[in-house]
C-alpha cells in the first residue's frame, strides 16, 4: 500500500460559530421542526434582534475564504461517479480527495479505489460497501 497522501497546504480552519442556527419557537412546538426559517411577521423579536433572541444567520458568519469546503484532513470533496471522472483528480490530488457517489455499486467502487491508489488519490469513503473476501 501506497503511502497516505497529504494535502500541500493544511491551514486552521476556523469556524465563527459551530453550533446550528435554530427556527424561532421550534421549542415549542413540536410541529416545528428545528431547520432554520427566516422569520417574517411584523412584531417577532428574532427578525428585529432583540436582546436575548436566538440568532439569525447573517453574510458576517460566512468561513474564510482559503479555509471554505475543506474537510478536516485539509482536502476539498470532488464526488466520482466512474474512473474517468477520477483521472481528472490526476494533477490535483493534493487539493482534492475524491468521494464516491452513494448510487455507485460495490463492483465499480473496487475499481475506483484500485485506480485511486494508482493516481496516488485519496478516497474519502473508499471502505464503504466493502465486504471481507472469507464472508464470500
Amino acid at each position: 500500500m501506497a503511502p497516505a497522501v497529504r494535502p500541500l497546504i493544511k491551514p486552521k480552519i476556523v469556524k465563527k460559530r459551530t453550533k446550528k442556527f435554530i427556527r424561532h419557537q421550534s421549542d415549542r412546538y413540536h410541529k416545528l421542526k428545528t431547520n432554520w426559517r427566516k422569520p417574517k411577521g411584523i412584531d417577532n423579536r428574532v427578525r428585529r434582534r432583540f436582546k436575548g433572541q436566538y440568532k439569525m444567520p447573517n453574510i458576517g458568519y460566512g468561513s474564510n475564504k482559503k479555509t471554505r469546503h475543506l474537510l478536516p484532513d485539509g482536502f476539498k470533496k470532488f464526488l466520482v461517479h466512474n474512473v474517468k471522472e477520477l483521472e481528472v483528480l490526476m494533477m490535483s490530488n493534493r487539493t482534492f480527495a475524491a468521494e464516491i457517489a452513494h448510487n455507485v455499486s460495490s463492483r465499480k467502487r473496487k475499481l475506483i479505489v484500485e485506480r485511486a491508489q494508482q493516481l496516488a488519490v485519496k478516497v474519502t469513503n473508499g471502505n464503504a460497501r466493502l465486504r471481507s473476501e472469507e464472508n464470500e
